[in-house]
């Protein structure tokens, strides 16, 4: 397989309600929230592009650029953006809809770094070696 259909293979979408239980007092989605959903499905995504154990070693640039009321639905989209020798850079947006009308938009978006670990917890390499030998393409962007 093709290190494009790999990448394409591992893109990942996850659908959540928001419920009143998820919100702070504004009546909008947790910021806590919110990272954790989107390292679950980065995560997610790492393992089905990697199918290696991951862990996560770091979250860069989360941009919150709407709030995301509750009563609203959201997709997570996560897409492989980078892979490295041990790891490898997921983005992740965030879209929010309201459940009751076709409105949608971009509400966050984020890049998480994953590193493939082994049965005790140090570095492993990601691609075989004469896959790692090929040029790593960046995805264009999750669609909107």
């Amino acid at each position: 397989m093709f290190l494009a259909d790999r990448i394409a293979r591992a893109e990942t979408r996850i659908f959540k309600a928001v419920f009143p239980n998820t919100t702070n007092h504004y009546d909008t989605l947790f910021g806590g929230t919110t990272l954790l959903l989107m390292d679950e499905v980065a995560f997610i995504a790492a393992t089905r592009f990697s199918r290696l154990k991951m862990v996560t070693v770091s979250s860069e640039r989360v941009d919150f650029t709407r709030p995301i009321p509750g009563g609203s639905l959201v997709e997570l989209v996560a897409g492989i953006e980078h892979v490295g020798r041990t790891s490898l850079k997921v983005r992740v947006e965030l879209f929010v809809e309201q459940m009751y009308s076709e409105e949608r938009h971009k509400a966050v978006t984020g890049l998480f770094t994953f590193v493939a670990v082994d049965e005790h917890k140090q570095p492993v390499q990601i691609l075989a070696e004469e896959t790692a030998a090929l040029p790593v393409l960046v995805t264009p962007p999750l669609d909107a």
